[in-house]
This record gives structure tokens, C-alpha cells and sequence, in this order.
């Protein structure tokens, strides 16, 4: 008989693949798809800068285990793990970007209705770039997604729900086209593509 997750669980990717290290959820969301197999009751899903649409989704898991890049403060390239309680007040201790602000709303209006997961981890990686409008993820972030993963398997054994070898099927993750290979393949080269804003339009960017 194939394996059973003791409760709902969720599994979200959060940030903005269009800014660099934003998208390091996203990107460990769907490696972790193309890598393992999971349970029934198991969802991983995108949840990009979704916000309180995420809400739905947060009120049918009792297990959230979460991807994102962080700023902790820390440096670049670091992997910091909190849990349950502590997770709300590291997403709204250093805002990135709009997509944190968001999903502390979430987390927030969870609460009020009563239905936040019992259990809640928050795999975080602090960022080296963010300021780079349709770069992929660098080097230093792109290293630490297998770590990511590990820890993410690891927490998931904790809470009794086994991933084996093999390939999750879902409509729940990003669009082919920008998913992380077709996404950083397909960006023209820096002497093509502006990276940091035109110094034309921008003020104190003119040489």
C-alpha cells in the first residue's frame, strides 16, 4: 500500500522569479518536484507573490513547510531554519519585497480565523542579488538549493511523511516557459539586456 501523510500538508515555493535571488522558493519548489515523490495529501505548490490568495490553501494544511529567500541578516548564501511561532516574525523582520509583506498578511489572517498549521518551518536563504530585474538566481543561491531540499526531506521525516526518488505531477508549480532552465537560458546577454535600470531615466544612475 502506498505511504499516507498523517495530516494535510502544504509545501510552498514564495518569491518573484524576476529579481534574482527573489526566486530562490520557486526555484527549490520545483526541484524538489522534478526529484522526489510524495504521499497522499502532500501539495507543493508556487505560491509566488500570490498573497492572501494563498490563504485557502494555508486553512487545509495542518503542516506548511516553506521556501524563500530571507534576509537574516546574515551572509550571502546562508541557510537558516525557524519553526512554528517564529516563522511570521522572520517574514516581517527584513521586507524584501512585497511578496513577504503579503504573506504575512497571510500568516496573520490565519491566525485570526483560527486556522493557522499546527506545524509551520521556514527554510530561508539569504539573498546575494536582488536588484537584477530578469536575472536567475546566482551562484551562491543556486548552490544552496540541494541543501534546501535535504533540510526540507529531513523536516518532512520529522512530521512522519516519507518522499521517495521520482517526479511530482502537478499543475501547481510555474509555467514551463519560466521555469528555471527555459527562464535563464533563454535571457539575452548583459551587453543585450539592460541590468540594472537605464542610466538615462534613472536619477544618480547617469555616468
Amino acid at each position: 500500500m502506498p505511504d499516507t501523510a498523517p495530516s494535510p500538508t502544504l509545501i510552498l515555493g514564495i518569491g518573484n522569479v524576476l529579481w534574482a535571488d527573489e526566486g530562490f522558493g520557486p526555484r527549490c519548489l520545483e526541484a524538489l518536484a522534478q526529484a522526489y515523490a510524495f504521499p497522499a495529501g502532500v501539495r507543493l505548490l508556487d505560491g509566488g507573490t500570490q498573497g492572501l490568495y494563498l490563504l485557502p490553501f494555508l486553512e487545509e494544511a495542518a503542516q506548511l513547510l516553506i521556501f524563500d529567500a530571507v534576509d537574516y541578516g546574515l551572509a550571502p548564501g546562508t541557510l537558516k531554519i525557524v519553526r512554528d511561532g517564529d516563522v511570521p516574525a522572520f517574514m516581517g523582520a527584513k521586507k524584501m519585497s512585497l511578496h513577504q509583506t503579503g504573506f504575512q498578511d497571510v500568516l496573520a489572517t490565519a491566525r485570526f480565523r483560527d486556522a493557522v498549521p499546527a506545524r509551520m518551518t521556514l527554510i530561508g536563504c539569504q539573498p546575494a542579488e536582488l536588484d537584477d530585474y530578469g536575472g536567475g538566481l546566482t551562484a551562491i543561491a543556486a548552490a544552496q538549493i540541494g541543501p534546501a531540499l535535504d533540510a526540507g526531506i529531513a523536516e518532512l521525516a520529522r512530521w512522519g511523511i516519507r518522499a521517495t526518488p521520482g517526479r511530482t505531477e502537478t499543475d501547481d508549480l510555474p509555467d514551463p516557459s519560466i521555469r528555471r532552465d527555459a527562464y535563464e537560458s533563454g535571457r539575452p546577454a548583459a551587453e543585450a539586456a539592460c541590468r540594472k535600470g537605464d542610466a538615462r531615466f534613472l536619477p544618480g544612475r547617469a555616468g
